[in-house]
């Protein structure tokens, strides 16, 4: 079985629209074209199909191998590339739950419009990604709904004597699904490996992917907290497997901005170094859109060709024992900002015509109940102002901390050296003391005067209460940058 290495996903974090966009903002029929476009040009060879918060396309399948009937011909779905969808998840998303059953029905519709296509038995799509998963039952909830009531009703007669379901409309198949659990949050990344071993005990499987989450956890935690806790649950599922006996493939949800994971065609090798153990890396919108095409292709192929390792060794006390600090400083100095973020974020452009899931952050409001947008406004509004989110709470980490994060977090002066070249100390928005901080870790940067000058621009406008023109010079600021956040 092939285990897709580049995952295509429809996070909007570009600036720039693709060239088959009809607006700038994707809508559903972009989207078809988009998963063609990242297949057959890019060379990634998973596309995230994402049924939370817009208006679900069930036939995506169809509209695939029809549309692009030569490509698929060659190039078989379900087998050589692959669609996942990403479903809400009903514990959390209560007006989005029954998306969740609509989907799943559709699963063994799309496996007839397959066979019709390629007159063999291919399953076009066998994965689901649950987001937010808190808990086994949440997995195991989805994997028995489509076993027990999609699957398990085409045995059933209408009456005593009566024929089947299956007998009136066709097999249903696949007889079974992978679910995919998205782990977000510190608790239930930690606890990843727990739930997953009570999921799959009674499952007879040969593998298990499993997704974990960087924009959110950096949003939560910060930049440093985000990336120890993927460290810390890269180990423990790569102990879990060799415990259990079933081979765990990782997912890492990476975006441009260093905040969000820092994976650009520019970054390839560093990525790849920071992270060995990973499988699957997410391709987002900003990778696919806000670099030339030629190199574009030419990072997919370099991430489709490593092997994958085993995940760094880490000191999970100590990592632990840092993350409490930092992100208790992190909260706390992201309380203050919560106005000005805010303020602006209803200034960043869409990209996308639906609306993110929910996210933690947003949903549980744990940090002095403030609301905040998801992380790639998040994000795009802080470099908006010259924060780059990154340098936030690294006033609280002393010398031997950071030497400690240099030798775990292999590509920190890189990501630090990356975003601080948008820093912008004039515009009053920096915390006290993380300048100084900055300075005595001696990274040698380049500051971008060309972006300084727009976000200075940008707070000018912001304190006259002139907003105008503010989306104008959000996204100047961001075609520099080459991602919206």
């Amino acid at each position: 079985m092939k285990i897709p290495r580049c995952m295509s996903t429809q996070h909007p974090d570009n600036v720039n629209s693709p060239f088959f966009a009809k607006n700038i903002e994707l809508d559903g029929e972009d989207e078809i074209q988009e998963a063609y476009y990242a297949f057959s040009y890019l060379g990634c060879d998973e596309q995230m199909w994402d049924s939370e918060g817009k208006e679900v396309d069930n036939f995506v399948v169809k509209k695939l191998l029809t549309k692009y009937e030569h490509f698929f011909k060659e190039k078989k779905l379900g087998k050589d590339i692959f669609l996942t969808v990403r479903v809400p998840n009903p514990t959390i998303e209560k007006a989005e739950a029954k998306i969740l059953l609509e989907t799943l029905e559709s699963i063994p519709r799309s496996f007839d419009i397959a066979k019709l296509f390629y007159n063999e038995d291919i399953f076009p799509i066998f994965e689901v990604i649950l987001p937010m998963t808190t808990s086994y039952k949440s997995i195991d909830r989805i994997y028995r709904y489509y076993c027990d009531f999609v699957i398990g009703k085409s045995n059933k007669t209408f009456r005593e004597g009566d024929i089947t379901v299956a007998e009136w409309i066709g097999d249903f198949k696949p007889e079974k699904i992978n679910v995919i659990p998205l782990f977000e949050d510190m608790e239930h990344m930690l606890d990843a490996t727990n739930i997953l071993r009570e999921y799959l005990q009674d499952k007879d499987v040969d593998y298990q992917r499993i997704f974990l989450a960087r924009s959110d956890p950096a949003m939560n935690y910060g930049m440093i907290g985000a990336v120890l806790l993927n460290k810390i649950a890269l180990q423990r599922l790569q102990k879990l497997s060799e415990d259990i006996g079933i081979k765990i493939y990782p997912i890492i949800g990476v975006g441009s901005a260093p905040f969000r994971g820092n994976l650009k065609p520019q970054t390839v090798e560093r990525i790849i170094e920071e992270y060995p153990s990973v499988h699957t890396f997410t391709i987002q919108s900003a990778f696919k859109y806000d670099n030339p095409p030629k190199k574009v292709i030419e990072a997919i192929r370099k991430l489709q060709k490593r092997k994958t390792g085993m995940p760094h060794k880490v000191d999970e006390e100590r990592c632990l024992k840092i993350m409490m600090k930092y992100s208790q400083e992190y909260q706390k100095q992201i309380i203050t900002l919560a106005p000005v973020i805010n303020k602006i974020a209803k200034y960043i452009p869409a990209r996308r015509k639906r609306k993110l899931h929910i996210g933690l952050f947003g949903y549980s409001r744990n940090i002095g109940g403030i609301t905040l947008p998801r992380a790639i406004t998040f994000t795009a509004a802080l470099y908006s102002i010259g924060l780059p989110p990154e340098i936030l709470a690294l006033n609280v980490l002393d010398e031997k901390d950071i030497q400690f994060i240099k030798k775990v977090y292999v590509g920190f002066e890189n990501d630090l050296r990356d975003a601080i070249e948008y820093f912008n100390p004039n515009t009053g928005f920096c915390p006290k003391d993380i300048e100084a901080k900055i300075r005595n870790l001696s990274i040698d940067f380049q500051q971008n005067e060309e972006h300084k000058e727009i976000t200075n621009h940008i707070v000018g406008l912001l304190r006259k209460n002139k907003t105008e023109n503010l989306e104008e010079y959000i996204l100047r600021a961001a075609h520099i940058r080459k991602f919206l956040g």
